[in-house]
């Protein structure tokens, strides 16, 4: 995971000025249950049939942060 900095200087929309803000790296959020995928999975595991397709096997794939930041814009330092 990269490094990066705590506090930012960005534009403030309310202040209409550059201000200092915190920065957080931003999380991913949870995958919904309602989406067309997730409904066909759920049909498809339903009942005694099992899992659709061969289980994976062997090491794990590694995931990548894909860097997404978001500033609190309320959390301002003067």
């Amino acid at each position: 995971m990269a490094k990066m900095k705590k506090k930012i200087k960005r534009y403030c929309p309310y202040c209409k000025a550059h201000k200092e803000h915190t920065v957080e790296r931003a999380k991913k959020r949870k995958a919904s249950e309602l989406t067309w995928g997730q409904r066909q999975f759920r049909r498809v595991t339903a009942g005694y049939g099992g899992y659709p397709r061969p289980l994976p096997s062997g090491a794990k794939m590694h995931t990548r942060s894909n860097g997404g930041y978001r500033a609190r814009m309320f959390e301002l330092v003067d």
